[in-house]
């Protein structure tokens, strides 16, 4: 059996893409304020750095930079899925193996990461976490969606309010993961 290994850079900075298990459901923003209390309470206890994310109704994508010596980005994850799933109503059908692991079935069981390289990756990464709810067409421009990083970004000046219309998605796209 091969085992699946992840990239661990301690003090690494990663991309990643987090889903819900039904990718028809809703539950990270109808219930958008657990999940950033979830968020919080992981990072208070074990620091991270959010460079940039961005939450949809059934996935949310961010990028993380962990502190020096620490590649732990896993087990941070695990906290705030299990957080988060623990603080909900018990309504979604939960299949037999996930009974058996104790698991509620909300979450998908695994999720992508990607360990920034550069400069120029990182801010491609950070793009695409900004123009996905374009992407998507829940809206028209990125900062008409309220529950990203970019609404940062404005405020630091670091892109314009105007920025990513949704005439923009091929110079932004590089391919779904």
């Amino acid at each position: 059996m091969m085992q699946y290994r992840r990239v661990s850079h301690a003090g690494g900075t990663y991309f990643f893409t987090v889903n819900l298990n039904n990718r028809r459901d809703s539950l990270l923003t109808a219930h958008i304020d657990l999940l950033r209390d979830c968020v919080a309470n992981v990072k208070q206890n074990h620091p991270f750095h959010i460079d940039a994310m961005v939450v949809l109704p059934e996935h949310l994508h961010a990028i993380w930079t962990l502190p020096e010596g620490d590649a732990a980005y896993a087990s941070r994850w695990r906290m705030i899925k299990a957080s988060f799933s623990r603080r909900l109503p018990k309504e979604e059908a939960v299949s037999q193996s996930r009974q058996t692991q104790g698991e509620r079935g909300i979450w998908q069981r695994r999720y992508w990461e990607h360990a920034i390289r550069d400069e120029e990756d990182f801010a491609r990464h950070v793009d695409y976490i900004h123009y996905n709810p374009v992407k998507h067409g829940y809206v028209g421009c990125a900062s008409e969606w309220p529950y990203s990083s970019i609404h940062r970004y404005i405020r630091l000046g670091l892109v314009d309010a105007d920025w990513a219309s949704d005439d923009v998605g091929e110079v932004l796209s590089f391919g779904e993961w």
